[in-house]
């Protein structure tokens, strides 16, 4: 669906991407993934051509789009502010890209009525100027507007950045449902591990410019291809002296464990390690409990499900054990 093939772009002499490779399969909510300044934005900016990379291709549907015109690229784009124009009505928002397109009146008046229903923006709402609605519904606005002109595929730069934190998920579900309702193959940016993991098909992992990895959400969450990846995706326990050497790894490498993979208080297996730890602190999330854990000189984190009978207070020793095969290794960096 969405070809990139080497794709160079500098900004005078910095080089922002290096060598960037993607394909974006049809119907597929693809994300990119990274910190601030990795080039995430740049990398969807170059896609919808508002920057023309040095050298490398963008193909859409196996036609070379490179030097192809924003306009003409049939690509709907969602940007961080929305772009909406606020004295104008939602209708007009919404209609403003067909208009540009010269449909015909009653058309656009189908479209737009079609629209509106499927991202539940109601009648009343059509007549308001955009400055009238909340922040969530003026989101549903720039999505509408978005994919009112059926583009053969959308791009959200950090749609729901600007939303509050509850507003965010709630819209982050509605997002997700939208997509599969309406097929349409999506690419989105985040810096949001959890929204990326939550709404994604697949990931595409930025840093400095690169791609880290690509891969599905579980790919890279337990099976993170390099050090950056498992640090930068959820929360994860760097491991070393005595419970290294316990575990029989390499001190020559990096090791991690997720904090949902170390167990407490249970009965030992084969191969595991297990050693006596003391709680130092614990966070209570009511789904889940948050505990830190001095285990052989080190602090483990560990999630355990909140079962409301079984909770640890600080001070108590307990049985904290990992597993060899649950621990993820990284070559140091020379």
């Amino acid at each position: 669906m969405i070809q990139l093939s080497d794709i160079i772009v500098k900004f005078g002499d910095f080089e922002a991407l290096h060598n960037i490779n993607v394909h974006v399969k049809e119907g597929e909510f693809f994300t990119f993934l990274g910190p601030s300044g990795c080039g995430k934005t740049t990398t969807l900016r170059t896609i919808t051509g508002f920057i023309e990379p040095v050298s490398g291709t963008v193909k859409m549907q196996g036609r070379d789009i490179t030097h192809v015109p924003i306009e003409k690229r049939n690509i709907g784009i969602v940007f961080q502010s929305y772009a909406l124009f606020p004295t104008m009505t939602v209708h007009d928002n919404i209609a403003f890209g067909l208009k540009i397109k010269k449909i015909n009146k009653d058309e656009i008046e189908k479209k737009v009525t079609t629209i509106a229903r499927k991202v539940d923006l109601s009648d009343e709402q059509l007549k308001k100027a955009v400055s009238q609605l909340s922040g969530g519904q003026q989101q549903r606005v720039a999505i509408a507007r978005a994919l009112v002109t059926e583009p053969a595929i959308i791009c959200m730069d950090e749609p729901l950045s600007n939303l509050d934190a509850k507003l965010r998920v709630q819209l982050r579900n509605e997002l997700k449902k939208m997509q599969r309702e309406f097929g349409i193959t999506t690419i989105y940016v985040t810096h949001d591990q959890e929204e990326a993991l939550t709404l994604s098909d697949r990931i595409a992992v930025f840093n400095k410019g690169y791609i880290e990895q690509i891969g599905t959400p579980n790919e890279v969450y337990n099976h993170s291809k390099t050090e950056f990846v498992a640090n930068f995706i959820g929360d994860i326990n760097p491991l070393s002296g005595a419970i290294v050497k316990e575990l029989g790894l390499s001190d020559k490498q990096h090791h991690f464990v997720r904090l949902e993979r170390v167990r407490v208080n249970r009965d030992k297996e084969a191969g595991e390690f297990q050693a006596p730890g003391r709680i130092e602190n614990r966070e209570y999330y009511g789904l889940y409990i948050k505990y830190y854990i001095d285990v052989a000189g080190q602090t483990i984190k560990v999630i355990e499900k909140n079962d409301g009978i079984n909770i640890y207070e600080p001070g108590e020793t307990v049985a904290v054990g990992i597993h060899p095969q649950d621990v993820m290794s990284y070559d140091a960096k020379q």
